[in-house]
């Protein structure tokens, strides 16, 4: 039987709600509202409710706190897709081959994913990450290069740009 854990790491940009299947990274979001909603919410989508355990996440935040200083540009962690299936996962794996301090577009990695005229399926797929900062979606852009929206927070996508020298501060 699967364990479910809940953790919380803060970030420069918010607070990081991770959740794990046993010893594998499940989802990753940042959060910006009350956490008990944020617990509601995942799970919902695991169907019961994770046990909180502030140990969880001691590797993944040890890697956050690397890559907000700016001495990690990828993250090695167990990921588990049972959250990304289809065309998303297959966006999200190109998505994280786009390297640090690099932008793609929508288009781009819907080529890159297998279906170049997916752009829109792209999108869909950046909205609806589980992995939201370990699979880099912030590095995805407009095809007019404007960096778009992050989850309804356009100033975390411009922050997030900026650590990695895309944009200026």
């Amino acid at each position: 039987m699967t364990r479910f854990t809940t953790s919380w790491h803060p970030t420069p940009v918010g607070d990081v709600l991770a959740a794990f299947a046993d010893d594998a990274l499940i989802a990753v979001s940042l959060e910006h509202g009350a956490r008990d909603e944020a617990i509601a919410r995942i799970s919902g989508v695991l169907g019961e409710a994770p046990e909180h355990d502030d140990t969880a996440a001691a590797e993944l935040g040890t890697q956050l706190d690397e890559y907000f200083a700016g001495s990690r540009r990828t993250f090695d962690l167990q990921l588990d897709w049972r959250l990304a299936n289809g065309f998303t996962r297959q966006a999200l794996e190109a998505i994280r081959e786009i390297p640090y301090g690099e932008t793609a577009s929508y288009g781009e990695v819907a080529a890159l994913a297998g279906s170049p005229r997916a752009a829109r399926a792209v999108g869909a797929a950046c909205r609806t990450t589980p992995f939201s900062l370990v699979v880099p979606v912030h590095r995805v852009v407009r095809a007019d290069g404007s960096i778009g929206e992050y989850g309804g927070h356009p100033e975390v996508k411009h922050a997030l740009l900026a650590l990695e020298g895309v944009v200026s501060e």
